[in-house]
């Protein structure tokens, strides 16, 4: 067997094994059951309710910038940030949000699960949170950490990889090729009953 023939086997092997671990790793999430998904039942039809130390509303971009201890709720969910910027719409007459961006310290909880991360953002069309940067999953006791989470409200499918990719400058990349970087996690064991 000649050397570049080897190369390329070895080379598919490695690919196999790393696209084998990257699927294993997203189906830890995926393959939950319903009750196990992260935010569960959440009502993304809520309204949303906010409170923060300093708001400065741009009616002509139609977004507003709140800073300093920001709440946002919906229903039972809560987003804390150092500072927030929605994104928002008049049309029928009322404001309607359709997105809001969140840095520094970011903290999304319901009941006992909270996501933390660098940023987040909240795309309230798509029903998607997706947090970047330092990420770290709570659900009772167990915990996942990684680059980047997304989670989507309908499908209830989340996903969480040891990168923030995106080359977004709003989920950390600076366009350029993603950091590499792993996901870890600790989760209980059920008790052994006698």
């Amino acid at each position: 067997m000649s050397m570049s023939h080897r190369r390329t086997i070895m080379a598919t092997g490695l690919r196999s094994l790393l696209g084998g671990f990257t699927l294993g790793a997203a189906a830890i999430l995926t393959l939950a059951p319903s009750a196990a998904q992260v935010f569960s039942g959440h009502n993304s039809n809520a309204p949303v309710s906010f409170a923060a130390d300093h708001g400065e509303l741009q009616g002509k971009a139609n977004r507003a910038i709140l800073a300093g201890n920001v709440v946002i709720t919906q229903g039972d969910l809560t987003l804390r940030a150092a500072r927030t910027t929605m994104a928002f719409s008049t049309d029928g007459g009322g404001f309607k949000i359709h997105r809001v961006d969140a840095v520094g310290g970011v903290r999304i909880t319901r009941g006992n699960q909270a996501a933390t991360g660098d940023v987040a953002i909240y795309d309230f069309d798509r029903r998607l949170i997706t947090l970047a940067g330092n990420v770290v999953l709570l659900r009772g006791t167990d915990r996942l950490t990684g680059g980047r989470l997304t989670i989507d409200l309908d499908s209830g499918l989340s996903t969480i990889d040891g990168r923030v990719g995106g080359g977004s400058p709003a989920l950390g990349g600076s366009g350029a090729a993603p950091r590499g970087g792993r996901i870890t996690g600790t989760f209980s064991v059920p008790k052994k009953t006698n």
